[in-house]
């Protein structure tokens, strides 16, 4: 089993910045490819980004790219989504999650673990 704990969400203006963490406990940690998802009311999950095991590969939606950066440390056991310029349309509930495997992942089938999720809202 792994748990995972997410953190750093909150209230924004467009334009500002905000640093979700995702702290794991479990099992080795750098075994686990991580990714990030978001969810709106009433909408599918969403992949935002996603890093490999070692953190030398990641993979990112295209809404995001040049906005959003991922990164871990698998020394403290946990995942990061640097966000800046937010947009009032990166509203949601952000979620992490931990794949077995190398990774990274865009499909959220291939996550096995699941965070409680933070809310991210973006004021215009």
């Amino acid at each position: 089993q792994v748990q995972l704990v997410e953190s750093g969400g909150g209230l924004v203006q467009a334009g500002g910045s905000l640093r979700l963490s995702c702290a794991a406990s479990g099992r080795t940690f750098s075994n686990y490819a991580m990714g990030w998802f978001r969810q709106d009311p009433g909408k599918e999950r969403e992949f935002v980004a996603a890093i490999s095991w070692s953190g030398g590969n990641t993979a990112y939606t295209n809404s995001v790219k040049g906005r959003f950066t991922i990164s871990r440390d698998n020394a403290k056991n946990t995942v990061y989504l640097q966000m800046n310029s937010l947009a009032p349309e990166d509203t949601a509930v952000y979620y992490c999650a931990a794949a077995q495997g190398l990774g990274p992942f865009r499909n959220y089938r291939s996550y096995d673990y699941w965070g409680q999720g933070t809310q991210v809202t973006v004021s215009s």
